[in-house]
C-alpha cells in the first residue's frame, strides 16, 4: 500500500501542510517540515524555489525569492528530502512544481531525483491534463504518482480525463486564481466532488484559501478527503513564528469533525 492509500485509510479527514523548501534556509527548511510533522500534519507539500511561479500568491511568491537569495537549488531540496524522508519513513511528501523546472533538469532525470528522495507525488501546476501525458509517463517509469488538478469549472469531459490520469490524490482548488490566505471560502463543489467520485479519480484534497479551522471543517463536510494549507503557513514562516500551533489547530479540526459523527 502507497503512503497515500494507508494515509487515507485511517478514515479520518487529511491535513496536509505545504513550505517553500529552503525558506528562510536549508538548515531552517529541515527544522520547519520536522515542526509540521509534529504538529500532525498527515501530508507534506513542498515547493521549489522558482523565479516565475504562475500559480502562487505574494506569499508564496516572497517565500521563494528568500529561498533563491538564500541559495536554494533543485538539488539542495532533493537533498532536503531525502533526509526528511530518513527521519519521517512514513509521512507522504509531494512537490508542487512547475514544468521549466522539469524541463531544465530533464523529465527522467527530475522524477527519478524525486523517487531517490522518497518523494510520493508530483504536481507540475502550469501542465494541464491535454499536455500531461509525457508527464505522467515519467512519474510512472519512476514511481511516483503524478498529481493533476481540478477546479469547479473544469468540463466532465476533463474531470474523467484527470481521474484516469492522476494517481495519489486530486489537487481540487477551492477557488478561482492564485494561492493565498483567505478570510471566506466557499465550498460548492458538490458536481466537481461527484463527477471526480463517479470517475473513481484519486480522493479530492482542496488547497488555495485553506488559512482557518473552519475552512477545513467546510471542505470536509462540503464532501473532500482532505485539505492543505500553505499561504497561512508560508506567511509564519516569513514572519519567523513557529509553526506547529497553527497546524496543531488545523488538524484538530479533522478530528474533531470525526468524533462529532459529521462526516
Amino acid at each position: 500500500m502507497s503512503r497515500y492509500a494507508a494515509m487515507f485509510a485511517r478514515g479520518e479527514g487529511v491535513f496536509g501542510a505545504f513550505v517553500m523548501l529552503g525558506d528562510p534556509g536549508i538548515a531552517e527548511s529541515a527544522a520547519i517540515l520536522d515542526e509540521l510533522v509534529a504538529g500532525g500534519a498527515d501530508m507534506i507539500e513542498v515547493g521549489i524555489p522558482f523565479s516565475d511561479p504562475i500559480a502562487d500568491g505574494p506569499v508564496i511568491q516572497a517565500a521563494a525569492v528568500r529561498a533563491l537569495e538564500a541559495g536554494t537549488t533543485p538539488g539542495a531540496c532533493f537533498a532536503l528530502l531525502r533526509d526528511f524522508r530518513a527521519r519521517h519513513p512514513e509521512v507522504p511528501v509531494g512537490i508542487l512544481t512547475y514544468a521549466n523546472l522539469v524541463l531544465a533538469r530533464g523529465r527522467d532525470a527530475f522524477y527519478r531525483a524525486a523517487r531517490e528522495a522518497g518523494v510520493d507525488s508530483v504536481l507540475v501546476a502550469d501542465v494541464p491534463v491535454d499536455e500531461a501525458d509525457p508527464f505522467v509517463a515519467a512519474a510512472h517509469a519512476w514511481g511516483v504518482d503524478p498529481v493533476l488538478i481540478a477546479a469547479a469549472n473544469t468540463t466532465a469531459d476533463r474531470l474523467r480525463w484527470i481521474a484516469r490520469l492522476g494517481a495519489g490524490y486530486t489537487y481540487c482548488v477551492a477557488r478561482a486564481g492564485v494561492t493565498g490566505a483567505d478570510e471566506a471560502v466557499r465550498f460548492d463543489h458538490g458536481a466537481m466532488l461527484a463527477a471526480l467520485r463517479e470517475a473513481a479519480a484519486p480522493p479530492s484534497v482542496f488547497g488555495f484559501g485553506i488559512a482557518r479551522p473552519d475552512h477545513v471543517r467546510a471542505a470536509l463536510d462540503a464532501g473532500a478527503a482532505g485539505v492543505i494549507s500553505g499561504s497561512a503557513i508560508v506567511d509564519q514562516v516569513g514572519r519567523g513564528e513557529p509553526v506547529r500551533a497553527f497546524v496543531e489547530s488545523m488538524k484538530m479540526a479533522t478530528r474533531s469533525l470525526c468524533t462529532a459523527g459529521t462526516r
